[in-house]
């Protein structure tokens, strides 16, 4: 095999296995829907403010939240207060609800009401402390708005 074909096969592979690894968690992460669609029929049914974070697999950021924050003791506290999704931003079936919240950089992290209405969004990485007090102040604002209803 030579040079150019054994890069291109090495590059095909990276972008075929590369998504299975983008959907790969660590120990203590929240349960993420893959599909939009699924997690706000979750959060119709649980009454539950949403949690959608676009990523890639390719983005160091988005990989260091994966790994470090969203698993972390500080943001496993809240967990089972959100419904979450983590939708890969390379993935076709995510480009409408991507554009639809403006999605640009990444990591996006969007925080919807049960009903989908946009309650706050976070983009760029952040340390856990800090995401879990974001967390903390969408829970607030998401129980205002239920309440104001």
């Amino acid at each position: 095999m030579n040079t150019k074909t054994s890069t291109l096969l090495a590059l095909a592979l990276t972008f075929l296995i590369a998504p299975a690894f983008a959907k790969d968690f660590p120990k203590g992460s929240p349960k993420f829907e893959h599909s939009f669609r699924s997690v706000m029929s979750d959060a119709k049914k649980s009454g539950k403010p949403v949690i959608v974070v676009f990523s890639a697999s390719w983005c160091p950021p988005c990989q260091a939240m994966k790994n470090d924050v969203y698993p972390s003791a500080e943001v496993q506290a809240l967990h089972d207060k959100f419904e979450w999704a983590y939708l890969d931003v390379d993935d076709r079936s995510n480009k409408k609800v991507a554009a639809e919240f403006g999605v640009g950089g990444i990591p996006h992290v969007q925080f919807l009401s049960a009903d989908g209405k946009p309650i706050d969004k976070q983009v760029g990485s952040s340390s856990a402390a800090s995401f879990a007090k974001t967390l903390e102040g969408v829970l607030k604002k998401a129980s205002e708005t239920s309440t104001a209803k």
